[in-house]
Order: structure tokens, then sequence, then C-alpha cells
């Protein structure tokens, strides 16, 4: 029972029983029994009303819990003129007009953040209390290559990709640059947040790719170019004194004369080699846009593959073709195409030596057309796989380290997307995606 109903149904039963008690005791006396009995009606009235009063700021109450109860903070309530309630009614006013503020602000900060966490260049990742991922911007599913829809739920471990699990090994607050296929440099950062009391963690991801390898061509055009100058205005001025000096080569006595001619002959022939050598390097610096037209991929690599024909026999390599799906046309640019097959090619027969096999392989990866080139040589070391497409780095004991720094900026103009795989022992995998 309601603590209303108790008070009036008490004030029922003493004016009943005090209306009894006045009807034996004034039952002779009918002005008496009329004037009490109009009393207690009077007091029964008043009586109902100061209960109501009373009882008010308790419906006030309940009301207002109510409206928190159901999250509604738009209304306030009306001052009644008693003292004691409106000072009430005024706090609570106060707390709701404070609480609805909040909720504005907070629905505000939720919006904008929610806004740049979709624009933001960087992959975000939030995981939640038990590590699955929880929310995840357009960035982080593009360098996840994949959905929010396939990773929203789904722990680290569960994706299985090399980068969900580079990210499950940080630790707490930790940032590290990986090196994934095709030289691909990503940071990631580690980093932990409370919510309600509870840590939990989110990730960010900085596709470095783009800028590291601008900053590496920046920096060796710039030592290209320098050297070119040097080079080429040394040489030209030393080859033209040499030759020079061939004049006088009837001057010289007989005895001499063989000798003379012998090293003058090979100075300029060395300074012709060492024009080509920086011609080599200056081609990198040089290269033109591709000429995009359509070409048949397979018949452009048989191509390439019988220019080393003749050395492949020599050096017992055979070649083994696995066309698992064959490559429609693509728009590329045949010579520069040309010259990084070429240079993929020349890299594996030198990497197996004598008695190896090349592979070629073609096929569908789900998206993307593919050409896998497999050599059976000695792998790759860890220290290669670290410098793999860095300028200037070779493992060949005379190689200049241009011939990956060329076929990377030959593919990376074209956009396709490439990597080159291989531990230790081989095999190594050359591949390029269409």
């Amino acid at each position: 029972m309601k603590l209303r109903s108790k008070l009036i149904f008490y004030l029922i039963a003493v004016h009943i029983v005090f209306l009894a008690t006045s009807y034996f005791v004034f039952k002779h006396n009918r002005v008496w029994l009329l004037a009490i009995e109009g009393f207690f009606v009077l007091s029964f009235a008043v009586g109902f009303i100061l209960i109501r009063s009373m009882l008010k700021p308790v419906d006030l109450a309940i009301t207002g819990t109510e409206l928190i109860e159901e999250e509604d903070f738009t209304a306030t309530f009306r001052e009644t003129g008693q003292p004691e309630l409106d000072r009430l009614l005024s706090l609570y006013n106060k707390m709701i007009k404070k609480l609805r503020a909040e909720r504005v602000s907070l629905e505000e900060q939720h919006l904008f953040l929610h806004k740049l966490l979709q624009a933001a260049p960087s992959g975000i990742v939030i995981l939640d209390y038990d590590g699955a991922i929880e929310q995840v911007n357009p960035s982080a599913a593009t360098l996840l290559e994949t959905t929010n829809e396939d990773l929203v739920g789904k722990s680290m471990p569960e994706l299985q990709t090399p980068l969900t699990d580079a990210i499950y090994e940080l630790g707490d607050e930790e940032s590290k640059v990986f090196v994934f296929k095709g030289n691909r440099r990503i940071k990631c950062t580690k980093s932990r947040f409370l919510d309600q009391g509870f840590p939990r963690y989110f990730v960010l991801m900085e596709e470095l790719t783009k800028e590291i390898r601008q900053s590496e061509k920046s920096a060796y055009e710039k030592l290209i170019r320098l050297l070119s100058h040097e080079v080429s205005n040394s040489v030209g001025a030393v080859k033209s004194l040499l030759q020079s000096c061939m004049y006088y080569i009837n001057q010289i006595r007989d005895t001499d004369r063989e000798d003379f001619e012998n090293a003058v002959k090979v100075s300029i022939s060395r300074l012709g080699n060492l024009n080509e050598f920086m011609k080599g390097y200056a081609d990198i610096i040089r290269l033109p846009d591709p000429t995009l037209r359509s070409c048949n991929v397979l018949d452009l690599v048989q191509n390439c593959a019988e220019l080393f024909r003749r050395e492949s026999e020599e050096k017992r390599i055979t070649w083994q073709w696995k066309i698992q799906e064959e490559i429609p046309p693509v728009l590329l640019d045949r010579g520069q195409i040309e010259q990084v097959l070429v240079n993929v090619i020349k890299n594996s027969m030198e990497a197996i030596g004598t008695d190896g096999t090349i592979t070629i392989r073609t096929g569908n990866g789900g998206k993307k057309y593919f050409l896998l080139i497999e050599d059976t040589g000695s792998g790759i070391s860890q220290e290669a796989r670290r410098n793999l497409f860095t300028p200037f780095f070779s493992t060949k004991d005379y190689g200049q380290g241009i011939g990956l720094t060329l076929v990377q900026e030959i593919l990376n103009r074209h956009n396709f997307g490439f990597a080159l795989e291989g531990k230790p022992g081989g095999p190594t995998q050359f591949t390029v995606w269409f």
C-alpha cells in the first residue's frame, strides 16, 4: 500500500472514531452534534489538503525519477510557491540542465571523434576488453586489406595475416616499423586507455612506404646528379687529352711506342667504362613516364626467356611453365616491363649458377592476376632481406645496387604490386600483381 493511501486511510479511521464517539455523547443534543459533525468534515477536508501538499514533493520525486530512468533531460519543474519544495525543485532543475548539457557535449564530441576517425589518414583499430576488434576506420581496413565486417569481433590471431600477427606481438606502449612484401613499411603503435576504470587498447598504423621511397629517391637522385656531373666533366676532359696524346705516337721511340699506345688505349677504354658505369645510375633518374599499351604478359615473358636460352643451355638451367590461368592483356610500357623481366631473370640465373630450374607461374589470386618467377638458387640471406630494394645495396662482389632499384621504380610507376621473397637455401620468388 502506498504512503498516500495509508495516510488517507488513517485520516478516515480517526474521523470515523471521533464521529461515533460524538454521536453517543451528543445524540440528545442535536445542535452540538451538528456542530461537531461540521467540524469533523472541515477537519477531514483540511487534513486531506495537507496530505496532498505534504506528498507533492514525493510525487515530483517519483516523476523526476521516471524521467531520469527514461533519460529524458528536457523536462524541468515550475516553482510551486512552497519554499521547501521550491528549493528541491531548483536543485533538480539545475541537475537536469547540467546532465542535458553534458549529454549534448558528449554527443558532439562523439560525433566529432567519429568523423575524425573516419577521415584520419592513419589506420586506427580499437580493441574491446577481451582484445577483440571493436572498431576500425577506413584507413585501417585498407591497410589490413579487408572490410570492417570481416574485422569487427575478431582477435588479431584469428585474422592470420602478417600485419595482424606483427601487431599482436607488440608490447604495451610499444612502437615499431614492420617491413612486408614489396618492401612495404608500416609503423604500428599500441597504446592503452581506460574505459569505465578498465584498460583497453588501440593500435595506430601508418603507411611509411611512399614517404620512405620518396625520401630515398630524392637522396639518390641528388647524389647521382652530383656524381654524374663531376664524372662527366672529368671523363670528357681526360679523354680529350688522351686522344691528343695519340698524335704524338710517331714521335716516340720504337721501343716505347707500343707500351705508350697500349697505355693510352687502356686509359681511354677505362674512361668509357666509367662513363657507362655512371650512365647506369643516371638512367634511373632519367626514366620516362610509362607509355601504356595493351600487351600480352605471357608473350613478353617468353620473349625475355628466349634471350637467355643459349646461356641457360650452357649452365644446364631448365625452364618450367606452370600456367594456371592466362593473364588477360594488360596496359603497360612494354620496353620498361621487359627491362624489369630481364633484370629479374638475370638475377635468378646468377643465383642458380649451374644446374637449376626457373619456374614461371601465372594465375589469379582472387582479386588480381599475378606473374611469379621462381628460381632454385641459394635464397636470400637475412641481411639481404632487410636491405632489399635499398639503393646501392648489392650482394654481388661488383654489383652497383641499381637493378632492383630500377625494377621498383618502373613497377611503382605502373602501380603494379610486387614482392621478392626467399629464405636462405631457396627457392626465391619474385611476384608481380597486375
